[in-house]
């Protein structure tokens, strides 16, 4: 997820190649002319364009961007891509090359490579985005998302268009067993159980986050076995279950029972659902998605920052309340609707204090 391109105002760029990434080295005559505060973000694996995760946290820091006047490149806000792990560190070291005021890591992969680079730069401020620093770093500021409360809703969803079909399984794709995953998991199952306490939740891991193949794979099995309705929380493995689904739906008239709907995550992933039925019909699979607001809250640290008002050694956590995560209602039947909506209002209420964990997880992480 290095830039492939940066964009440099009135400097001089070269490309070094180092490890197979490709990395713009900034003038540094011209980057220590800087007037703007400027943001750099490096990404997890999976690309900007992943529509998950990467994409969401890239939008965010474009409209930012846009928002205080500033371009893409040293003296505005730029990504710096990860093609694997190796990278994390090198694109780090290249942000701070670039003397960018604040770095973000996105995603729970990059804990120690921001951690590591904040200790070496404690000028430079940095955020890590959806893991806590636990060591509570003076630069790092730690942005949490209550992702338990968006797929929450997204069970009672689920739940609801399941019985509705009769169905006595739902599923659910992860990428990885983690704190983060652990999250999507705990709120969807507790979502679904809320609506009918017999309803299974098919639980399967793909152990990757890059891996379309094996979520297409994980989701044709689960589809073998008759289930129909199948929340994905897979970063781009995720792409595969889309791709599963609508090689089942494009088969089928538009009106088949045996139609498979998939819960996107991250992002709203209504047109990854877009797909034409064999009677020629347009129609879209997508039911509903677990919105994480990583852009959002990206944003909101950036504007934050700019106004010296950097939340270094603290947890900034972001949920329904606040307008945080959110799970779209437009592709949902009026009953689902009105389930999703009663949902919402009693967790922001606090009537429902939705679990963020599994029972039995090794992963503990509160906030």
């Amino acid at each position: 997820m290095v830039s492939r391109r940066l964009k440099i105002i009135g400097g001089v760029v070269g490309v070094v190649i180092i490890g197979g990434v490709a990395y713009g080295m900034i003038n540094s005559s011209e980057s220590s002319d800087k007037k703007n505060y400027t943001v750099a973000m490096v990404t997890d694996v999976g690309g900007i364009d992943d529509k998950s995760f990467n994409q969401s946290a890239w939008e965010g820091l474009q409209s930012w961007g846009k928002e205080h006047d500033l371009t893409k490149g040293s003296d505005g806000y730029n990504y710096l891509q990860s093609k694997s792990q190796a990278d994390f560190a090198p694109n780090f070291q290249q942000a701070i090359q670039g003397k960018y005021d604040l770095i973000a890591g996105i995603g729970y992969s990059l804990h120690n490579a921001t951690i590591s680079s904040a200790n070496k730069n404690p000028k430079t401020d940095y955020v890590l985005v959806d893991d806590i620093d636990t060591k509570k770093t003076k630069n790092v500021a730690s942005v949490m998302f209550r992702s338990e409360q968006s797929s929450y809703l997204a069970g009672v969803a689920a739940a609801t268009k399941a019985k509705a079909l009769n169905q006595n399984t739902v599923g659910f794709v992860g990428g990885m067993h983690s704190n983060i995953i652990d999250a999507f998991e705990a709120g969807y199952t507790a979502g679904v159980k809320s609506v009918d306490k017999n309803l299974a939740v098919d639980v399967q891991y793909a152990n990757s986050f890059g891996d379309a193949a094996k979520g297409q794979t994980i989701t044709d099995a689960m589809m073998a076995k008759g289930e129909k309705i199948i929340f994905q929380a897979a970063g781009a493995t995720g792409n595969g279950v889309f791709t599963a689904a609508k090689d089942n739906n494009q088969d089928l008239t538009a009106d088949s029972k045996d139609k498979v709907w998939v819960i996107g995550v991250d992002m709203d992933q209504s047109n990854m659902g877009n797909y034409q039925t064999k009677d020629g019909k347009k129609d879209n699979f997508t039911l509903t998605s677990s919105i994480t607001g990583v852009g959002r809250g990206l944003h909101l640290i950036a504007n934050k920052a700019m106004k010296d008002q950097f939340p270094g050694g603290k947890i900034v956590a972001y949920g329904l309340k606040e307008g945080g995560v959110s799970t779209p209602t437009k592709n949902l039947t009026s009953d689902e609707k009105k389930a999703v909506v009663k949902a919402k209002k009693a967790i922001i209420k606090g009537d429902i204090d939705v679990p963020a964990h599994p029972e039995n997880s090794k992963f503990k992480q509160t906030f």
